[in-house]
């Protein structure tokens, strides 16, 4: 270990490691394997104290870094240089029931806070999948679980504690700093090392909800039966249907193994009874392999979606749409159904709702206009991106025309540079500007660059 590493060491609690280490490997390793980060360092972080002693050590060397907790949204790995920050030892949750609000260490996951929320009548704004980290869903966005009531998950976050690439801890606000504060929330982790997060809570403790499973012979008629189902919802309910061709292994409910189905998924915070006449239509559509829609404790929100525990290598992005064109689905089946030239996860959210009303702050989340989110996903032992790139250009090609943007929490890069242009497609236009404004006065360097990259404007296109 050389001098200036163990310099580091001597200040960080936490392991500091080098390729070749014990222990390094698992610490780079994170819920995406098709590719990992390969840093020159990895820092595991247990405090904020380790966390700007890592950034000063890359500020002061102009090396690049990079953060993570769970690994779930890598986006460009490291590869042979730089720092790579690791928080999941940052677990800190403190719940203020009166003030309704939450504040998360970096390594929290969203389950952790729906636990310690639960007992007072309150709930996070969180996604479907409780295993993923806080941070980094904030700072994308955040398409929750009851969007459709609640909008954008970035819009509840009240404070963020933060290290910019002067090595300076931060508590932002919008008070203490409004231009960082809008960026922070939706311009995804471009401005610095997250240590902690402060997001509102909003009083649910149940729900109805659940998934349905559907032999998805047809595709194309589930798809316009879902389509036209979701035109006569309240906010109160937020939707999306999957299709997929689930494996043949015993991990798999027996009902869908090898098959094709169309999964529905339904979070409804109205009553029971409400609920139960609001789904009777898709029910009406036919036999059901699996239904496990019901009345459940927020708790069990997990249960919803079924998102996979285990880590594995996926590749895909989404389009945020005006609208569901009844023409462009069966295009989109012909392309990413059973049939596709490689195996694709289609998976469309009905947004719409509070998701497109804009609050008195709002952060930097592009697309809200948009009525659908439409994702395409495939799965393997590595990264497919040679073959599935192309078959996912043809499914957002054909809804070109409907495409009003893209949503940063699911854009699922397969460890090549992003191009700046695909940033730009995030956010608006005069937002993107604005951003870059904000990346220039606070890492003008561009330290932090292995994310989806706003350059600062001093970098070249």
């Amino acid at each position: 270990m050389s001098a200036d590493v163990e310099t580091l060491a001597a200040e960080v609690r936490g392991p500091v490691l080098l390729p070749g280490s014990g222990g390094y490997d698992e610490e780079r390793t994170g819920f995406q394997t098709g590719f990992r980060h390969r840093p020159a360092v990895v820092v595991g972080a247990t405090r904020p104290e380790d966390v700007r002693a890592a950034v000063r050590f890359a500020a002061e060397r102009r090396l690049p870094v990079a953060v993570q907790s769970t690994g779930h949204g890598i986006v460009t790995a490291l590869d042979g240089e730089g720092v790579l920050i690791t928080t999941r030892r940052m677990k800190a949750v403190l719940v203020d029931a009166e003030g309704g609000t939450a504040s998360a260490q970096a390594g929290v996951l969203w389950g952790e806070v729906i636990e310690r929320a639960a007992p007072h009548g309150l709930a996070p704004v969180n996604g479907s999948a409780p295993h993923i980290g806080v941070v980094g869903y904030l700072l994308g966005g955040g398409v929750g679980l009851l969007g459709r009531r609640t909008g954008y998950a970035s819009d509840y976050v009240r404070a963020i504690d933060i290290v910019t690439a002067d090595g300076a801890l931060r508590h932002v606000t919008a008070g203490s700093d409004p231009d960082l504060f809008w960026a922070l929330r939706g311009g995804g982790g471009n401005f610095g090392a997250v240590t902690a997060i402060e997001t509102a809570l909003v009083p649910v403790t149940r729900l109805y909800g659940g998934g349905l499973h559907f032999a998805a012979d047809h595709p194309v008629d589930l798809l316009h039966a879902y389509r036209a189902w979701t035109l006569t919802l309240p906010e109160e309910l937020t939707s999306s249907i999957g299709l997929m061709t689930f494996p043949s292994l015993p991990s798999v409910p027996e009902p869908l193994r090898g098959r094709y189905v169309a999964h529905v998924r339904i979070a409804f915070t109205g009553s029971a009874e409400e609920g139960e006449r609001l789904v009777a239509p898709l029910r009406a559509l036919g036999p059901r392999l699996i239904d496990t829609v019901r009345e459940m404790p927020y708790t069990e929100v997990g249960t919803i979606y079924q998102d996979p525990h285990v880590p594995h290598a996926y590749f895909g992005g989404n389009v945020l749409l005006s609208e569901l064109d009844p023409t462009a689905l069966r295009t989109v089946v012909d392309v990413a159904g059973p049939d596709a030239a490689v195996p694709c996860i289609v998976d469309i959210r009905h947004l719409g709702g509070a998701f497109a009303r804009r609050p008195t702050d709002p952060g930097a989340v592009g697309g809200r206009d948009a009525a659908y989110m439409l994702r395409v996903m495939t799965g393997g032992t590595a990264a497919p991106s040679t073959a599935a790139r192309p078959v996912h250009q043809r499914v957002y090609d054909a809804l070109k025309q409907w495409t009003v943007g893209r949503s940063l929490n699911s854009v699922y890069n397969d460890g090549a540079p992003v191009r700046q242009e695909q940033v730009r497609e995030l956010f608006a236009a005069e937002d993107f500007e604005r951003l870059r404004r904000v990346k220039t006065l606070h890492d003008p360097h561009n330290l932090f660059r292995f994310n989806h990259n706003i350059r600062p404007t001093a970098a070249t296109d």
